[in-house]
């Protein structure tokens, strides 16, 4: 591995585990056991660092999400199996990593934005129109609303001033949220699906 790789994969675990603010560079070249002048040769700042992280971040993301799309029995299925895969995340994430990014670090925060309202947003209308198309959603919703709505209910799990972390679990606020979301899109036909998905899910993990 590259020291930029290297650098920037130390970043990003060091980030969702603290927070971003609270790691900086004089951390993180101590962590990679080399002085903060090599540091900078590699990134001229952390705005440099944060962006590069979350661009990093952002494109595994994409790629395994394709990837499950792809792998999915249905559109329903798609949704449990992206939640495991999310669900995993929110419970090594820092909660205050979206606030820090928002608040401290604008060009990495517009990398995100950028990754949520095209691709996120495009992810989650084709998985309605596929729920719609089997049967599973139903077809007598505005589609652009509820994506957007669907892409927003997705970011409330990270407002801090909503859900306190002293509070909330963020992967199970994330969780119950999800679950709701999709109960009330379901037809008759997915609710005995996502019933079925989740007693599949209660039997793997007994």
């Amino acid at each position: 591995m590259d020291t930029r790789n290297r650098i920037a994969e130390k970043a990003e675990e060091l980030y969702m585990r603290f927070g971003i603010r609270s790691v900086s560079m004089e951390n993180m070249a101590e962590e990679l056991g080399m002085s903060k002048k090599t540091l900078y040769q590699y990134f001229a700042d952390k705005d440099e660092l944060v962006e590069e992280v979350v661009k990093r971040h952002t494109q595994v993301i994409r790629q395994e999400c394709e990837q499950i799309a792809l792998e999915a029995n249905d559109a329903i299925h798609e949704i449990f199996l992206i939640m495991e895969r999310v669900m995993e995340d929110f419970r090594n994430m820092n909660p205050m990593v979206l606030f820090d990014l928002q608040k401290f670090h604008p060009r990495g925060f517009q990398r995100f934005s950028e990754y949520k309202n095209e691709f996120l947003l495009h992810f989650i209308r084709v998985n309605i129109e596929r729920g719609i198309r089997e049967g599973y959603y139903r077809s007598d919703v505005n589609l652009e609303i509820i994506s957007r709505f669907r892409l927003e209910s997705m970011m409330i799990p990270f407002n801090i001033s909503l859900f306190p972390p002293t509070q909330f679990n963020m992967a199970e606020t994330a969780q119950l949220i999800s679950e709701n979301f999709i109960y009330g899109l379901a037809t008759l036909q997915g609710h005995q699906l996502i019933q079925s998905y989740q007693q599949a899910k209660k039997n793997n993990l007994s």
